[in-house]
């Protein structure tokens, strides 16, 4: 923890407790400093169908039904999706392949239409040489090219393949190949130190890595934010969290409108520096002032993930899946109990509204911080017994930790370990601890502690991501 450090001490910090900030550019990137250079864009993907359409009762392809079927989907999928943008061509050459690439410009993903035999091995070269990421969707018996696609993988190129006559696969693909050009317009807002593994702490890396810009915020800048806190959304803040409360334990009058003071305050410091995600390094030290745990919550449910710990690691994560499901990420510390082959998950801030920002809010207490005396105030989230979940955490920048599970149990009252919890029944509790972070390689604590929970089934998901960005997936347990 370093409540009073200038930035210069920031600068001069080294990599230990898996600290990464001696040599990282923050001259140039403090949040005052270096504004949004541009808004946000729809992410734009180039949709390639190759080849010509077959009969319909003959032949190895697809047939005019099918590809108006294919392309009234994309289009369900493109309105739905609402951040996408969809340019749509037909191609029976590299050269015609080439010429839709230029048109959808230099960062459009390609999503290839499987629809005459061999036909995109013929076609989709530029696509390949131009190292754009690339999900190949074939029908059945829609042509035998869908089997180059795992090799074009094994080759180096970032190739995912959904081989499917479900075309729901194909909204899918989209939400993955989004991610690409939603990251490269994410900014990213740090309060230093940086916790994590190396890569995921430098600034340079993630930009050249992931295309995400990370600026740093200087502490003064927020204590101003804190002090000038509008009063009337303060009061508002307050009355949300008491009126929804199911209870209100431990915490004082005082210590909820503390809390909801700084929760109004980061809300106003992401919509001024027009950030995307938000990791605080030094949340423990801002007890005083106020629990940053009550904001956590408030801005994942608005759709902004937020670390705490400074774990840069697991905001990669949650932004990953943010920008991939639309959903938030309960970031937690980890803790077995194999004689039920289960894993609890535990942290003492949670997101309400683990249903994506349109989704309900889950039941919640008012509690006093479980490792501080039970004072301050956090909300202790009960999350739905018999909910399927994805626990995942990127490390490296590379490595892409996965499994799931299902909620067996959430507790009335938290009682050990961090306010909200949960209790999840795992493939093999006994060798997911016994791996427990054997990919990780740092000796930091929270570095090995922390996994990402995400409701619902996203592994198949999370594989096609990681072949499109060049990721690695580990499955744990």
């Amino acid at each position: 923890m370093c409540e009073q450090c200038t930035r210069r001490q920031f600068f001069e910090m080294g990599a230990a407790g898996g600290l990464l900030l001696a040599g990282a550019t923050w001259s140039h990137a403090w949040a005052s400093e270096a504004p949004r250079v541009r808004p946000r864009d729809k992410a734009r993907i180039c949709v390639v169908f190759t080849g010509n359409p077959q009969p319909d009762d003959r032949n190895w392809g697809a047939d005019q039904g099918q590809i108006a079927a294919v392309r009234q989907r994309l289009a369900e999928a493109e309105q739905a999706l609402g951040n996408v943008e969809l340019l749509i061509g037909e191609s029976r050459s590299a050269e015609e392949t080439a010429a839709l690439l230029e048109q959808a410009g230099p960062d459009a993903p390609v999503l290839a239409i499987n629809v005459e035999n061999f036909a995109m091995v013929r076609v989709i070269t530029p696509v390949l040489d131009a190292g754009r990421p690339l999900a190949v969707f074939s029908l059945p018996a829609s042509g035998h090219d869908w089997m180059y696609a795992p090799r074009w993988r094994r080759a180096g190129h970032r190739v995912a393949l959904l081989a499917s006559n479900n075309l729901d696969e194909l909204e899918r693909a989209l939400r993955v190949l989004r991610v690409v050009p939603m990251m490269r317009q994410t900014r990213i807002l740090l309060f230093p130190p940086a916790q994590g593994t190396q890569q995921a702490c430098s600034p340079d890396l993630v930009k050249e890595r992931l295309g995400a810009d990370v600026v740093a915020v200087d502490e003064a800048l927020f204590d101003a934010l804190i002090t000038e806190a509008d009063e009337t959304a303060v009061q508002a803040e307050i009355a949300a969290w008491t009126n929804g409360a199911k209870e209100i334990i431990e915490p004082t009058a005082e210590d909820i409108a503390k809390a909801a003071r700084v929760s109004v305050a980061l809300q106003e410091l992401v919509a001024q520096e027009q950030a995307d995600a938000l990791a605080i390094g030094t949340c423990m030290g801002w007890l005083p002032r106020g629990f940053p745990c009550l904001g956590f919550a408030r801005l994942r449910d608005m759709g902004i993930p937020a670390a705490c710990e400074g774990d840069m690691d697991s905001l990669l994560t949650m932004l990953l899946f943010q920008h991939m499901v639309d959903l938030p990420g309960f970031q937690g510390n980890a803790t077995f109990d194999t004689s039920r082959n289960a894993l609890w998950t535990a942290h003492c801030t949670a997101p309400l509204k683990m249903d994506g920002v349109n989704g309900a809010e889950a039941p919640y207490l008012l509690r006093g911080h479980s490792e501080v005396g039970g004072s301050g105030c956090v909300p202790e989230v009960q999350y739905r017994v018999g909910e399927t979940i994805t626990r995942a955490k990127l490390v490296n920048l590379e490595n892409l930790l996965a499994s799931t599970g299902k909620i067996i149990e959430v507790p009335e009252r938290a009682v050990h370990g961090c306010r909200t919890q949960i209790v999840t029944e795992v493939r093999d509790a006994a060798t997911m601890a016994a791996n427990w972070s054997s990919a990780i390689p740092s000796e930091d604590a929270m570095t090995l502690l922390h996994r990402v929970v995400f409701y619902g089934d996203h592994m198949q998901s999370a594989r096609h991501l990681a072949d499109l960005m060049d990721m690695t997936i580990v499955e744990e347990g």
